[in-house]
C-alpha cells in the first residue's frame, strides 16, 4: 500500500540576489524554527544571482528534502520573487523572509499560530524592533512608513520588514505589481481580513550587501501608493458569500 504523504502545513519563501554565504547559516535557522510546526517546505527563490547561490542552495537541499529552488532567468525585483515563491508554495499558510539574515526565524511560530488561533487575520506583519541598518537607511523606511500611513491609513507602523505570515489564498488573490511586498498590510484590509502583529528584534546583516535599491523606498514608490489608494478608494464592500 502506498503510504500518504501530507502536504506542508507551512511554506517559507526566501527571495535571495547574490547571497551565497548567508545560505546555509538561514537555512539551519529556519529548520530549528520550522520543526515544531509540523510538516514544512523552504521555497528559495533566486532572483537572478550571479554568485553561487544556487550551488550553495542545492548543496544545502542535498539532505533536506523539503528545500525547494525556484530560479529566475533573469533579476525581476523582490516583489517579483517574492510572488514566485507564494505561486510556488503548498502550504495554506506562506512566511516570507529575506535571505540575508536580518530576519530571526525564531519568530515564525509565534506569527504561524496568530493566522491559526484567528481566521480573520489574513497576514501577519513582523514589526523591527531595535533595528541594525545605518542611520540613513532608518531616516528612509520612517519617512516612507510616515507617508505611506497618512495616505493608507493600515495602522501598521512598518511595512518594510520581510518577516510576515499571510494565507496562501489571500495572498495570491490581491493585485499584483512590482512593490507589492511594502503594501501588504493594506491591501490586505482591503480584502476584508484584518492584520496581526508580532514585534521581532532586528539583526545585522551577516555577510555581503544590499542588492536592492533604497531609493524606491520613497521616491519611486510614490505612483504605487497612489494606485494602492485608489483601490482601497474603489472598494465599496467585501462580499460575504455561502451556497445555499
Amino acid at each position: 500500500m502506498t503510504e500518504f504523504s501530507p502536504g506542508p502545513r507551512v511554506s517559507v519563501v526566501v527571495p535571495v540576489k547574490n547571497e551565497a554565504l548567508n545560505i546555509l547559516p538561514l537555512v539551519e535557522e529556519i529548520e530549528r524554527a520550522c520543526a515544531p510546526l509540523g510538516p514544512f517546505e523552504v521555497v528559495y527563490v533566486d532572483d537572478g544571482s550571479t554568485d553561487a547561490t544556487v550551488e550553495q542552495v542545492l548543496s544545502a537541499r542535498a539532505t533536506r528534502p523539503w528545500l525547494r529552488l525556484v530560479r529566475h532567468e533573469a533579476s525581476c525585483g523582490q516583489s517579483a520573487a517574492v510572488r514566485t515563491g507564494v505561486h510556488a508554495a503548498r502550504g495554506p499558510i506562506v512566511v516570507t523572509l529575506d535571505g540575508d539574515g536580518q530576519n530571526d526565524p525564531a519568530f515564525i511560530p509565534a506569527m504561524v499560530q496568530k493566522l491559526i488561533d484567528d481566521p480573520g487575520i489574513g497576514l501577519v506583519a513582523g514589526q523591527r524592533t531595535g533595528r541594525k541598518d545605518t542611520g540613513f537607511k532608518k531616516l528612509q523606511s520612517r519617512i516612507a512608513n510616515g507617508v505611506r500611513g497618512v495616505i493608507l491609513r493600515d495602522g501598521t507602523r512598518d511595512t518594510g520588514c520581510g518577516l510576515k505570515a499571510v494565507r496562501r489564498d489571500v495572498m495570491t488573490g490581491l493585485p499584483y505589481f512590482d512593490g507589492l511586498h511594502r503594501f501588504l498590510p493594506a491591501l490586505v484590509k482591503r480584502e476584508g481580513y484584518e492584520i496581526g502583529y508580532v514585534d521581532v528584534v532586528d539583526r545585522p546583516r551577516r555577510m555581503g550587501i544590499s542588492n536592492y535599491g533604497l531609493w524606491d523606498r520613497l521616491w519611486v514608490g510614490i505612483l504605487d501608493l497612489a494606485g494602492v489608494w485608489w483601490l482601497i478608494r474603489r472598494r465599496k464592500r467585501v462580499p460575504q458569500a455561502s451556497e445555499v
